[in-house]
């Protein structure tokens, strides 16, 4: 209900005029003629004008959306909109296949490379089409997992992981010149043997998480997860989550400094620096012709602005020699030439399926570092689903709603085991944000977006160009990206009590802690000697990944010493929900968006329903 303030106008020679305030804009409108004003039918109040009146009318509203959720654009609009959050979010596909590829020790093979991007762009297809039409209903945008990067990150500090030197020589079976390396015991073997064997462990570990994060959607168990997991136990287990990719970002700025700082510097500019500054874009329309359309496209495509331009200026130092041609240099990674290759040596099509990788192993220490971050996804997931709802005007998701989005990431992560793509996958706040600026929250864009996707991984030879991206650019890109997610994280925080000392000494000594272990245990490798080489790896993996050595901590202190709902954030959360839901008549949409399609109610009201986690009863009504 919109508060109408109505005061007298102090001259009696001025016109009677209507000031309407929207948001922050003000705007002279019409008189209002003597009488009611107001409409009883929807519950705003009758007012009565007097002659001679300013009325203000404070409108608190926000703008109307564009495209709302069960909307479909028209045709030539749904391909643009969902070009521009496939773009969006490009970058982040990209890096992390980059870093698989690096833990595998993939780094000098540009094939396998290829495949993991293609692999990665068709989970990331899979799971966006499937979130909006089966999962919780809402325009989420799924893609690789942040989480799972950390894990990965420490096996490269563990001895059994650590990639051996690798060598050119020439093979007379095949009459190509492959990668060869020497292993501990002085053998040598092809370096695609070694890469295949990580792979395989890899993919049986994502399988059991993946496994496990379907049962926890499927069976309901989300809601304990809730109950005793809060921000106080997430927000520090995420940030080491994002200091924890700084060796990836060294890695790749390293190449070359210079254009790392370019491609990150003009990202900020873009966002920030430029936020109120909006691009004029030429277009036509039959209504108005040709004009000009004031849109913030360098904001909303800052990233691949940025990308962009690091690009070109690694392209102008390579044309120019300012970049080392000898291989074995570290700055020749930030050529453009350096991978040029494999463009041409890529077929032009591609076609991951289940089953790319048989015989997958199992490694226990890869498991439960897996297992961590699949909690750490959910958790990420269910904030992201609520904001999602809160952009989009909808009453937040109900419990199944949650359910069935959780269940379907755990089947796309179980289903990137099967490809051999060594990550799950998550959703993407980006995106969210995105939404907000365009006021298109269309689950139809996300599902074209998908189906583009799937496109992209097949498409052998699109996926081998972005593998030609330098690596110093990939390390600016790295930086931004990490560093937003490290700030978002942080702003979990608004819920919890920060002038309580509890609050502040369990996430400071998680955070100390979280960095202390990795440490210890680089530097003490054979600390543990259980007579188990099992139990051994397993600890040693544990202890190195910094998010389960913080997380622990703080979850155990976090529901062990005394603190109340209020103190530790989740009796905000609680009460917010509780709020949403009596305020339905400022939604633009029901609950019933969240239904799953083609069940009948005749099944929802049945016995049967009120036993599945995934499906709306309806019995009690």
């Amino acid at each position: 209900m919109d508060p109408l303030l109505c005061k007298e106008n102090g001259s009696a020679s001025e016109a009677p005029r209507e000031t309407i305030r929207n948001h922050k804009e003000t705007i002279l409108a019409p008189s209002i003629k003597k009488g009611e004003f107001g409409d009883g039918d929807k519950g705003s109040p009758m007012i009565h004008v007097p002659d001679d009146s300013l009325v203000e009318i404070v409108n608190s509203k926000p703008q109307a959306l564009i495209y709302r959720i069960a909307e479909t654009p028209p045709v030539y609009l749904l391909l643009l909109f969902a070009m521009q959050q496939c773009l969006l979010s490009i970058v982040n596909p990209l890096s992390k296949a980059i870093i698989v590829s690096e833990v595998v020790c993939a780094g000098k093979d540009d094939a396998i490379k290829a495949k993991l991007l293609s692999a990665t762009l068709l989970m990331t297809g899979v799971a966006t089409l499937l979130m909006p039409t089966i999962g919780v209903r809402l325009p989420i945008f799924q893609g690789p997992a942040s989480s799972y990067m950390v894990p990965l990150i420490s096996l490269m500090s563990l001895e059994e992981w650590k990639c051996p030197e690798a060598y050119e020589d020439f093979d007379e079976g095949s009459n190509t010149t492959v990668w060869k390396a020497t292993i501990g015991n002085g053998t040598v073997v092809l370096m695609q043997d070694v890469i295949m064997d990580k792979i395989l462990k890899l993919s049986g570990s994502l399988m059991l998480a993946g496994g496990l994060h379907f049962l926890i959607g499927i069976t309901g168990f989300v809601g304990v997860i809730i109950r005793y997991v809060g921000p106080i136990t997430v927000v520090p287990t995420v940030i080491l989550v994002g200091l924890e990719i700084k060796t990836v970002a060294v890695k790749f700025s390293e190449t070359n400094w210079a254009v790392a700082v370019i491609t990150a510097g003009s990202a900020l500019v873009f966002s920030l620096f430029l936020a109120n500054v909006k691009t004029p874009i030429p277009m036509w329309t039959r209504s108005k012709g040709f004009h000009i359309y004031w849109y913030p496209f360098h904001q909303v495509f800052s990233i691949l602005l940025s990308i962009l331009l690091g690009w070109m200026v690694s392209g102008i130092m390579t044309e120019f020699g300012a970049l080392s041609s000898d291989p074995k240099s570290k700055d020749y990674m930030a050529r453009t030439d350096a991978r040029a290759h494999v463009i041409s040596d890529i077929g032009w099509f591609i076609f991951p399926y289940p089953g790319t990788v048989s015989q997958t192993t199992k490694d226990i220490g890869g498991f439960i570092s897996f297992f961590v971050a699949t909690i750490l996804s959910v958790l990420d997931s269910i904030g992201d689903y609520n904001a999602c709802a809160r952009t989009a005007r909808v009453p937040p998701p109900p419990a199944y709603a949650f359910n069935r989005g959780i269940a379907v990431e755990g089947f796309v992560s179980f289903l990137g085991g099967t490809l051999g793509c060594c990550h799950a996958t998550s959703s993407y706040g980006g995106n969210i944000g995105a939404m907000g600026i365009t006021r298109v929250v269309s689950r139809s864009v996300f599902q074209v977006a998908g189906i583009i996707y799937i496109l992209f991984a097949l498409f052998g030879k699109f996926g081998a160009v972005f593998v030609t991206i330098p690596y110093s650019v990939l390390g600016g890109c790295n930086v931004i990206i990490m560093g937003i997610f490290i700030g978002v994280i942080l702003s979990y925080l608004q819920t919890v009590d920060l002038n309580s000392t509890r609050n502040l000494a369990i996430m400071g000594i998680s955070l100390l802690l979280g960095v202390m272990m990795p440490i210890w245990v680089a530097k003490n490798p054979h600390a543990f000697n259980t007579g188990n080489l099992t139990v051994d790896s397993s600890l040693k993996m544990l202890l190195t990944n910094p998010s389960f050595v913080g997380g622990i901590f703080a979850f155990l202190m976090d529901n062990t010493a005394p603190g109340n709902l209020k103190e530790r954030g989740l009796l905000h959360l609680l009460k917010e929900m509780d709020e949403d839901s009596k305020k339905a008549a400022n939604y633009d949409d029901g609950l019933e968006l969240y239904r799953l399609p083609l069940v009948p109610d005749s099944f929802r009201k049945s016995r049967l329903a009120k036993y599945i986690p995934i499906i709306d009863y309806l019995g009690k009504n």
